[in-house]
């Protein structure tokens, strides 16, 4: 069979390749966009179904979960059936699940739709990637990869800015309503503008002449310790970590099920995860700075918005509004950085790493008295930076991959976005509410009588409390004042340490990035 995919000719015949990359981007970012939206509205549907903001919270979980497990399966599952057929029933479900969970009737209702939504959402986003790589030649991969990273990129920012303006303005379920109409276009389009590869029907039917063998154990060994492991992950930090019994037990679940898997998979003929790709130079670090750059992706969309509103008193809105600016300018990097293809990956990777690591930078100067745009203007320059390491990791991991282990790699590469995003949220989380403590417990050793700063401040509280008070005590309020004002300034001494750890995450990636191999443009390399 002809590896169109190495020979520089579409597996699409004639279709206009972009043309199937908008059609594709838009679908992906529709799922990438729920993966975020709903964060914001939990504490209108923990209103609105009347439960408990805890419980609402497993309305991401669940998603995530579900997304995570699918993952897995993604390559197979498009090899047996199509990426085209595969990828059209994804975004059937998608948009279905989608209903439902808009007029979902109760909280179990709505997270067994959200289930659905993560199944079907999780086949979705990998099974782009391979037709965008399908679609376009090696040389022009890069500018294909660009439109799909304005949906992976971009619409996690876009999320909290919307999903805030839906649930101030409308309602929660507009959050998931409003994929229908998306969802229902998107499917008519792909339907009748992108072929069925006659390459892949031929491979397909060989396939199932020999009968298809799917790797069950495989999946459940891996679905187990992905969908266990993201629970971990998503639920740690609100359940207090090992010191929870439903998290140990989710961790030792994870674990067994890894140990378990890794052999297994090593031993079978057809296994549903290549785990050898992962140990090659080239493929395996794509994956970890993949991994790195999907935490700090979601890390910030999510810790800045969180930051405006607990902090600065920001509603839902005006904080994804804050970010927003940075989506605009990722938009257009995007577009710059597909057209630099003659500039070698590990170089775009190693500038995009360094202005990633100057915007968390520049978030330590943050002070209580910082404006909208200190903050838009943070997420501008990290809006620089992101695709110069998205779009070339994207090209440079399918570099020296055989046609027929793309679909694989595709899963693997949002796999590790996917979890990366996951880690790094953790990681944020526990670090604010740990340092938070420790800042506070730091601040209290300053307050006393002994302390001449602590007295001049208490003065100048108590005065400007007496022109303000009918009774003229107000002892108590001033020390109470205080106690605010330093509360205030661990919270924000907090948010700054988790700027310095990602600050380092994105460091971490610049030697990464310069042990790349140089990628082979026109053809395929040898796998290393």
């Amino acid at each position: 069979m002809a590896d169109a995919a190495d020979s520089g000719s579409s597996e699409y015949g004639s279709a206009n390749p972009w043309l199937i990359a908008v059609l594709v981007s838009v679908a992906t970012f529709m799922e990438v966009l729920d993966t975020t939206i709903a964060n914001v509205a939990l504490r209108y549907i923990a209103g609105g179904l009347a439960v408990s903001s805890d419980e609402a919270s497993w309305v991401v979980t669940t998603y995530l979960v579900a997304n995570s497990i699918v993952l897995a399966a993604s390559g197979w599952l498009a090899q047996m059936f199509g990426r085209r057929n595969f990828f059209l029933a994804c975004i059937a479900l998608f948009t279905v699940s989608s209903f439902l969970c808009g007029i979902a009737w109760n909280l179990q209702a709505l997270l067994i739709f959200r289930v659905m939504q993560g199944l079907a959402g999780g086949g979705m986003t990998p099974v782009a990637q391979s037709i965008l790589a399908a679609a376009f030649p090696p040389a022009k991969r890069g500018q294909g990869f660009a439109l799909y990273g304005i949906a992976v990129v971009v619409a996690p920012v876009v999320g909290p800015t919307l999903g805030g303006w839906l649930s101030d303005n409308w309602s929660w379920h507009w959050c998931f309503l409003m994929n229908v109409p998306v969802g229902i276009i998107s499917l008519a389009l792909i339907f009748f503008i992108i072929p069925s590869s006659p390459e892949r029907r031929a491979a397909r039917r060989a396939m199932w002449s020999n009968g298809p063998r799917f790797d069950l154990i495989g999946f459940l060994l891996v679905a187990t310790f992905l969908g266990a492991l993201e629970v971990v992950l998503d639920r740690g930090q609100i359940d207090d970590w090992f010191n929870s019994p439903f998290i140990v037990a989710f961790a030792a679940l994870s674990a067994i099920a890894l140990l378990l898997f890794i052999p297994w998979e090593l031993t079978r003929e057809e296994p549903l995860i290549d785990l050898k790709m992962l140990t090659g130079r080239q493929f395996g670090t794509c994956f970890v700075i993949m991994l790195v750059t999907g935490a700090l992706l979601i890390a910030t969309t999510q810790v800045l918005p969180q930051l405006l509103q607990e902090r600065y008193n920001y509603t839902a809105t005006w904080a994804g509004l804050a970010i927003s600016p940075g989506g605009i300018v990722t938009m257009c990097m995007m577009v710059v950085v597909g057209r630099l293809g003659f500039v070698q990956p590990r170089y775009l990777i190693t500038a995009g790493a360094c202005i990633a690591a100057v915007a968390m930078i520049d978030l330590w100067r943050m002070t209580p008295d910082v404006d909208f745009w200190f903050f838009a203007w943070s997420r501008v320059i990290l809006g620089v930076g992101l695709p110069l390491i998205f779009i070339p990791i994207t090209a440079a991991s399918y570099d020296g991959i055989p046609a027929s282990r793309t679909d694989q790699a595709s899963a693997l590469i949002n796999l590790a976005r996917n979890f990366g995003g996951s880690i790094g949220v953790s990681l944020s989380q526990t670090m604010l509410a740990q340092r938070e403590q420790f800042h506070q417990s730091r601040l209290i050793e300053h307050i006393g009588t002994w302390n001449p700063v602590y007295n001049d401040t208490l003065a100048r509280v108590q005065d400007y409390l007496k022109t303000r008070s009918a009774t003229g005590s107000v002892s108590g309020s001033s020390v109470a004042v205080i106690g605010q004002i330093l509360q205030g300034q661990a919270v924000l001494l907090a948010y700054i340490d988790v700027f310095v750890m990602l600050a380092v995450l994105a460091g971490l990636m610049i030697p990464l990035a310069l042990s790349l191999r140089t990628v082979t443009r026109g053809g395929s390399a040898p796998v290393h």
